[in-house]
């Protein structure tokens, strides 16, 4: 399995949008929270959340193959439950299904960082003090992040948690990286 600094380095390498750094670093951050709660490899769940979307900037305009160039470039990286879990992580649009606890966890974990940093940026005091009930009702406000699949976030129920614990392990991963991602 690749290292944490190379998968940094790769990261780096194949994404020059600062968005998408902060994306990959929070993603990671939430799988490996979301890892040590479901008693699962942390350093696999990281770096899985870390380099789901290494392909992102090379396939925008064909995203049918979002997922899946990113586990082509990383077959010689990851083990294969990890490279599944970042094809079946756009299953929407590459017909990758998801089945395994890793698969969900990174679809929902990926997802709810978008809901969690919107949330974060319009708060006068960031991330510090966001509980899962203001997250809840960004939920029902469908024009708040409008983009971010909220059936997608539910799916956390596939790895035995409810909403209300989901955000609570997602808002405390990326409150503590919040420096690193603008979130101040």
């Amino acid at each position: 399995m690749i290292s944490r600094d190379d998968a940094f380095e790769l990261l780096k390498n194949n994404t020059p949008e600062e968005n998408l750094i902060h994306h990959a670093l929070e993603s990671e951050a939430v799988l490996k929270a979301l890892a040590e709660k479901l008693g699962k490899n942390q350093d696999k769940w990281a770096l899985t959340g870390l380099l789901h979307d290494l392909d992102y900037s090379k396939t925008c305009n064909v995203p049918e193959n979002h997922g899946l160039v990113s586990a082509k470039i990383l077959e010689e990286h990851l083990p294969q439950d990890s490279i599944k879990a970042i094809r079946a992580h756009n299953s929407e649009l590459n017909g990758v299904k998801p089945d395994t606890d890793l698969d969900f966890a990174l679809r929902c974990g990926e997802t709810v960082t978008g809901l969690i940093h919107a949330n974060a940026l319009i708060r006068p005091e960031g991330m510090k003090g966001m509980t899962p009930k203001s997250l809840k009702k960004k939920m029902k406000a469908k024009a708040f992040a409008a983009s971010v699949n909220r059936d997608i976030i539910n799916e956390c129920e596939h790895i035995g948690l409810d909403l209300g614990e989901f955000f609570t392990i997602s808002i405390a991963a990326i409150e503590k990286i919040a420096p690193e991602v603008g979130l101040e």
